[in-house]
């Protein structure tokens, strides 16, 4: 279908109108770009500045390379982690120093020799360091002692000697906790057994990587026992071994206490021995010396 001849026209003209539009908008960009860069060697005129133009204005920062002071700087360890790390040596190290380590051994002298006579001990222990000043040990202590010759003569037997086992709980005070050389008080209690034991020297067969052969040691023959509480009181010298800082947790100690276990008084024949007779109490002198952690 034809379209009327007026309707042709309006359209061309149109078209025409659109691209006039277009040329006159590119022309115009290009005139800015111009006047905005001024030729080389040229300084621009004076009623212009660059920063009357909003165009160019937003061009530059657009294209202007970002600022160095605005790049971010190389990472560094922050406080935080420093203090996170360090936090965790300290609570590693708080740990540590939070526990308490003792080992000891030494001689045991009686207090009456009517009843038990010299004789070996070995301590240990373990327990927590509240403060530098004050510690709390839970301790395991064994003694061997000999009998006296008059108590074995009465059952009849050849020898004998009577141990002793205990643990207890006994708090260490330090007198100068901050120095090298430091002095304490200690005391404590808890559970006690003994063994009062007569041996006969019998022959037994003894044997080693390259013979087989007969012996003579001595049996028990006869016993008797009580279990029963006691206590300890005592003190000591101890001595910071090394540290750069004489900070170091090692401590050689050196200490006396006394101990008197509970025991009953016992009059028996033990095993069919001849008779025999133990006062109560058992009262002895441990002196050990060991190190402490």
């Amino acid at each position: 279908m034809l379209l009327p001849r007026w309707m042709s026209v309006v359209r061309y003209a149109s078209s025409l109108g659109t691209a006039v539009a277009l040329g006159a908008g590119l022309a115009s960009a290009q005139t800015s770009a111009t006047l905005a860069s001024p030729a080389a060697g040229q300084s621009s005129s004076a009623g212009y500045s660059s920063t009357n133009d909003s165009n160019l204005t937003q061009f530059a920062e657009l294209a202007a390379p970002v600022s160095l002071a605005a790049l971010p700087s190389a990472p560094r360890a922050s406080a935080e982690a420093a203090g996170q790390e360090h936090g965790s040596r300290g609570w590693k190290q708080n740990l540590t120093s939070k526990y308490a380590l003792e080992l000891g051994g030494g001689f045991d002298a009686p207090t009456d020799k009517n009843f038990i006579t010299w004789g070996g001990q070995i301590t240990a222990g373990g327990g927590i360091n509240f403060s530098k000043r004050f510690a709390l040990l839970a301790e395991y202590q064994f003694i061997d002692d000999k009998l006296p010759g008059k108590l074995i003569a009465e059952t009849g037997a050849n020898g004998g000697h009577a141990h002793i086992w205990s643990l207890t709980l006994d708090p260490v005070v330090s007198l100068f906790p901050k120095s090298s050389n430091d002095v304490y008080i200690t005391g404590g209690g808890g559970f006690y057994r003994k063994v009062t034991s007569f041996t006969n020297p019998e022959l037994a067969e003894y044997c080693s990587y390259y013979y087989c052969g007969i012996t003579t040691v001595n049996a028990v023959v006869g016993h008797f026992s009580s279990n029963q509480g006691g206590f300890n009181i005592g003190g000591g010298y101890q001595h910071r071994m090394g540290g750069m800082y004489q900070d170091s947790k090692m401590k050689l100690f050196v200490e006396a206490r006394y101990v008197d276990v509970l025991t009953p008084a016992v009059t028996t024949q033990p095993n069919g021995l001849g008779t025999t007779t133990v006062g109560q109490d058992t009262k002895v002198i441990p002196v050990s010396v060991g190190i402490r952690f």
